[in-house]
């Protein structure tokens, strides 16, 4: 064989030999273990930049995360894959949602906020995509037996928001959304109310997306009271804006501010605090209630950490927001169950297998540890699929949300007394 010949057959062997190690390289991370395994696809939804209430940090959060385990060699070795969607506050926007997550193959949809549970629910049932860690808003988060919620939604709150108004207030003025799923909510704040043999709240129905508040504010106000009295108003990203309006009230004969403000966490948070004016704020000294610690728990500190180094910078991935919290937390769901598969490929099927088998889930102090089965669930009417039933109470002191009560409290028998 020439000298020639020789070069250019060392040349063809090379360059195939080269071809077949990236074939079989294909699909393997930086700090995989392995063999190769398929990416896990999966989509976190949230409405962005429409006129009620908006969750940019919750698809922020789901790649934030991403990046940061996709850095670290993926889940179990496999690159995770998040897909987003803005889910408009519309039924049209979050069914258009679900059918991307359908049509993309997405094994799960993790993390996410929408109203409109009829509209998605339907789409991810019929191709058997399981819903880890909604926001807790729509019932049919707690009614699907492919939803997985971590947290005891707003039924949940509200039911521990009665608890924790019926120790400092006379009277209560409830201001809550005009629509079926604010109907809900007079009847879960009066079962809190009554632990206390309180007195049921005034309910003030309101439009979600109004400008101002005067007329519901100045009704709310007077019904509360001068003495004892509290206004809680729960209206997502529009309660801002009717206390805004209480604030404006003409004051009232006797002690000014007598009347106590509260409300739940997603309609009041740190984010909303500190643009308000932190220790000047009009929510200085009001209730609030929340699912989780108060945002500076060393709990959060893995997810803090987390977002620091892979955030990038993008404000909309703030550590004491509900939405980025929840979104973390649903993740972390989502990891240990892929963790504990050790598959190759990861179905949708197999994710709500391994849910609905029962494996205890460790959050690192988050939640109580979270688990599906039948006997775990709390049952209540319209929220059968809440095991996590327990809350924060939490108070605005200096322009921070600290904790009211240590540690966490029971709401199951009082959401199960709701009537």
């Amino acid at each position: 064989m020439t000298g020639k010949r020789l070069i250019s057959l060392l040349a063809y062997v090379t360059t195939a030999a080269t071809g077949a190690s990236l074939l079989t390289g294909c699909g393997v991370l930086p700090g995989a273990t392995g063999g190769s395994r398929e990416p896990v696809t999966v989509m976190t939804w949230a409405p962005d930049r429409t006129r009620a209430t908006n969750m940019p940090g919750m698809p922020a959060m789901a790649q934030t995360y991403a990046r940061w385990v996709n850095a670290r060699g993926g889940i179990d070795g496999h690159e995770l894959r998040v897909l987003t969607c803005n889910e408009q506050n519309s039924p049209s926007g979050a069914a258009a949602c679900a059918r991307r997550a359908v049509r993309e193959k997405a094994v799960a949809v993790v993390g996410s906020y929408s109203q409109n549970g009829r509209a998605f629910m339907a789409p991810l049932e019929a191709a058997g995509i399981p819903y880890i860690g909604g926001y807790g808003i729509a019932e049919d988060e707690f009614t699907s037996p492919l939803s997985y919620p971590v947290n005891g939604g707003v039924a949940s709150l509200i039911a521990g928001h009665g608890m924790q108004l019926a120790g400092s207030c006379d009277r209560v003025s409830l201001v809550r959304p005009d629509t079926t799923a604010g109907d809900k909510l007079p009847e879960l704040l009066n079962s809190g109310l009554r632990r206390a043999s309180h007195r049921s709240a005034v309910d003030i129905p309101a439009q979600e997306d109004a400008a101002e508040y005067t007329r519901q504010a100045g009704r709310a106000r007077t019904r509360a009271g001068d003495e004892k009295g509290c206004v809680t108003a729960v209206l997502g990203e529009r309660t801002q804006t009717f206390f805004d309006s209480f604030r404006r009230l003409p004051e009232q004969e006797g002690e000014p501010g007598a009347v106590r403000i509260s409300s739940v966490l997603g309609s009041v948070d740190q984010p909303v605090i500190d643009r308000t004016g932190g220790p000047h704020s009009p929510f200085e000294g009001a209730f609030v209630t929340g699912w989780y610690p108060e945002a500076g728990d060393r709990s959060w500190a893995p997810m803090r950490k987390v977002i620091q180094e892979y955030a990038f910078a993008d404000n909309r991935v703030d550590p004491a927001d509900a939405g980025v919290q929840t979104t973390w937390i649903a993740y972390t769901v989502l990891k240990d169950v892929v963790e504990g598969l050790d598959a190759d490929t990861v179905t949708a099927g197999q994710i709500s297998h391994a849910l609905d088998r029962g494996e205890r889930i460790d959050t690192g102090g988050l939640t109580p540890g979270l688990r599906w089965k039948y006997e775990d669930m709390l049952g209540a009417p319209g929220f059968t699929r809440i095991v996590n039933r327990e809350v924060t109470f939490q108070v605005v002191r200096r322009g921070r949300l600290v904790a009211q009560k240590p540690g966490f409290v029971d709401v199951g028998e009082t959401v199960l007394s709701a009537r």
